[in-house]
Formats: structure tokens, sequence, C-alpha cells
């Protein structure tokens, strides 16, 4: 019986390995099909996927010149090239041309400093991208070689005077996160063309020029969140020229900047639109023309037609104009709290379609004293406004704690004027307007008494308790 069993197992096992050796060869075959279609092999020259650039001839002790190792292993990819603890001393940019080399990241874990001792950007990241932000209109090339490059967890710090941290051309989806940059020239710099931009956690400290610079740029879609931004000359987030949409400006603190969020579009063809600055901290620096917030639409023939701006629970204060808006249309402002506008807390000019909420605005000691803070709050030369709910006190100076001159539409109500200098509320050549439901009340020698509304000119105005 056991013979009898043995023999019929070894018959059925011939059959059977026959079947398991054909399977092998299909999955063989199978697996070499698809290798075929996936991204080309990391190189010989990296560990676990990463670059090493010890290998490549780095030594980061920032004596040496390490360009020439880290521009090589950069050239070795697609790869994440690591930074370990050290100064790595570079004296040309590290150039990531992506659809030469594929998805590349520079990443480090927060010890590894880039120092830049020449003139241009420490890391230049160039793509190809030409479309918009649909995906449509992506090629597979930047699918395949350039998406998401990624600056990650270094500092970069410059040594000579027109060098700059990190600039993007034509990318798709750049981020950079836990980034430190100081003394440079632009910390962040887009140029051309940039589709999908994140930054977030870092801290641009200390440059000579922007922190965030969109410099004439065609971009679409940039987040900017949880950031650092200071003491930066010529700005901390700013926007000049170029074709730009939908600005997110999210839980940051801006501060002695000078300008510390300029949005400037005056003299281009299509502008900035669909801008929004919410839960930030930011304030400070005081010197001549300077702004926690100004956007300046385009100069289109008629009427305003960029805008679409929200401005929302914000802390702003200590500058000459807190928030400054002109040439826009379709702006709300809701839920800050403002003080110590030098000359202004809130200035809208020659905008229309404008929804100013609950904001309280006004004076606070620490920052400067009464002879320095006007914190008027001027409309002038607007067509369409909602205005409610203002909290305004202690404005100096100035003709009225709410001035409305030569804006037609408006309807100003439920707002508190306290303890100004000079009337409560100004309505200077008003067209179809409606004013109702203010307390205008100065606390003087002990004993409330109602401030005055003066009124000069206009037309239509109806005005009630």
């Amino acid at each position: 019986m056991n013979i009898f069993n043995c023999q019929r197992l070894g018959w059925l096992s011939r059959p059977f390995a026959g079947l398991c050796f054909a399977l092998l060869v299909v999955c063989v075959v199978s697996l070499s099909f698809s290798a075929a279609d996936e991204p080309e092999p990391i190189l010989s020259t990296t560990v676990d996927g990463n670059a090493t650039i010890m290998t490549f001839g780095a030594v980061g002790d920032g004596v040496e010149d390490d360009t020439a190792a880290i521009q090589n292993a950069i050239n070795a990819g697609p790869t994440s090239i690591r930074l370990p603890r050290g100064t790595y001393r570079i004296s040309q940019p590290l150039v990531i041309d992506l659809d030469k080399v594929g998805v590349t990241s520079i990443v480090g874990d927060g010890t590894a400093r880039i120092m830049m001792t020449g003139p241009g950007p420490a890391i230049r990241i160039i793509g190809t991208h030409e479309g918009t932000a649909s995906p449509k209109t992506v090629k597979p090339n930047v699918w395949q070689n350039q998406r998401m490059p990624l600056i990650d967890g270094i500092e970069i710090v410059g040594t000579h005077g027109d060098a700059d941290g990190i600039e993007a051309v034509r990318t798709m989806q750049l981020t950079v996160s836990r980034v430190v940059i100081r003394h440079t020239r632009h910390a962040i710099h887009l140029v051309e063309r940039n589709r999908n931009v994140i930054i977030s956690d870092c801290h641009l400290y200390e440059n000579h020029g922007v922190g965030v610079f969109l410099d004439d740029v065609d971009l679409h879609q940039i987040n900017l969140s949880a950031c650092h931004i200071s003491y930066n000359d010529g700005g901390g987030f700013v926007s000049k020229g170029g074709n730009v949409r939908n600005i997110h400006i999210c839980g940051c603190d801006i501060e002695a900047n000078v300008q510390n969020v300029l949005i400037d579009s005056d003299g281009t063809k299509y502008g900035t639109a669909e801008v929004t600055v919410t839960g930030c901290t930011i304030q400070h620096s005081g010197g001549p023309d300077s702004a926690n917030v100004r956007f300046i639409g385009a100069d289109p023939k008629g009427e305003p037609c960029w805008g679409l701006v929200t401005i929302a629970n914000n802390i702003l204060s200590d500058v000459e104009t807190n928030i400054d808006i002109r040439k826009a249309r379709d702006v709300v402002i809701n839920g800050n709290t403002i003080s110590s506008g030098y000359k202004f807390n809130l200035r809208i000019e020659d905008s229309m379609n404008v929804v100013v909420g609950p904001n309280v605005l006004g004076r606070n000691p620490p920052y400067r004293d009464k002879d320095t803070c006007d914190n008027a709050v001027l409309f002038r030369q607007c067509d369409g406004g909602t205005i409610t709910g203002l909290h305004v006190h202690e404005t100096l100076r100035a003709e009225a704690g709410i001035m409305l001159d030569t804006c037609r539409r408006f309807h100003l109500t439920g707002c508190t004027v306290l303890d100004c200098d000079n009337a409560g509320l100004l309505l200077k050549n008003l067209e179809d307007c409606q004013i109702s439901g203010n307390m205008l009340r100065h606390h003087a020698e002990g004993k409330e008494k109602w401030q005055p509304m003066i009124v000069i000119g206009g037309s239509e105005v109806k005005i009630t308790d």
C-alpha cells in the first residue's frame, strides 16, 4: 500500500511540476514588460534610493566648495538628495533641470546649511510646464519627470549681495517646507510661469530683498501657510505685475517688512485676483508708506475688474496704513483686530462692491503714543458698499472716525464710533446712500456726549437714527 501510494504521488507530481514551471515563466515575462513602463532605476551611486553626496565628494565643512559634488549628485537622479549635518559652501546655483534629471528632492533634517557665496539662487528649479492648472493641460513628461519638486528641512544662508535662496521657473506643484532662508536677496523667487505652489512651515528672515516674491509671474494657485516672514527689506509677501490667481495666505506671522503683504497689479493687463488673507498676525515696521496688507488692482479701461479679496480674522497693527485697497472689486473685510495705523487703519479708494463687517479699529498704547496714531477709516471714490458693525475708537487729528468721500450706493449701519478728536462721521459728496443706526459718542470731562456728524454736499442721502 505504501509503495502504491508513493508511486501514485510520483506520477501526479510530473504534470504538477510542469504547471508550476509554466506559471513561473509567465510571471517573469509579465514583470519584464511592466518594468519597461517604470522610471529609470536609481543609479548605483545611491544608497536606499537617496543620493550619497559624500560619495560624490561633498565635504560639508563650510570651507571646501561643494558645488560640483552636489550638482553631480543631482545630475545622477532621479533621486532624493539628502544633506546630512554640515555646512555646504557653494559658489554657483545648484540647478535642478527636472526634465533631464527626473523627479528630484533636496531634503535634510534641519541640521544642514547651504551657504551661497556667489550671485544667483542657491537652488534653481527648472521645469517645462506651459499649461494651466487644469490636469488636461499637463503633458506626460511633466507628470513623469517634474511633478512636485520638494525642498525640505534645510537652511540657506547668503554671503553674496546678489545671492538668492530658491528660484523656480515653469514648475508644477513646487513644495517648499521647513526651510530657513537668511541674508539673501529674495528668499523664494518665482519667475516666468509656475503652477500650484505650496510654501509651508518656513522661516524667511532678515533678507535684503523680498521673503516670497512673485516677480511678474504667470501663476495660478499658491498656498502660504504657517510661515514666519520677518525683517525683509523689500517686503514680506510681494506680488508685482504678472497674471496671478488664487493667493492663499493663512496662519502666518508676517512682520517688520515695511510692505508686509503687497499685491500690486498696477499697469498690468491681467492683474491679480482671488486673494485671501486669514488668521495671520501682520504688524510692525512703521516706515514711510508702510502697510500690512496693500492690494492695488490692475488699471483697465472702465470699471475695476480685478479683486475677489477676503481679509478676515487677522491681527494687524503698527504701520502707516493697516489695510490699503485700491482699484479693486468684490472685497470683504471682516473679523479683524486693527490698531495703531499711523495714518489709516483702513483706506479703500477707487473700488466697488466692498463689504466691511464687524472689525475693531483703534489705538493700542504699546505701539506708539497718541502723537503718532491717527487711525482714520476712509472710503473715497467707491461705488457700492455695505459697512456694518465697525467699532472705531480714538481716531486722532483726522476729520472724523469714519469718512465717506465721493461715494455712491453705500449703506452704513450699526457702527460705533468712540472718543475721536473731531467728528464721528464725515459724509462728503455722497450719492444714493443710506446711513442708519450708528452710535457716535465721546467721553470728555467725566461725562458722555454725542459726537457730531458732518454732512457736506451730496444727493439722495437718507440719514436716520
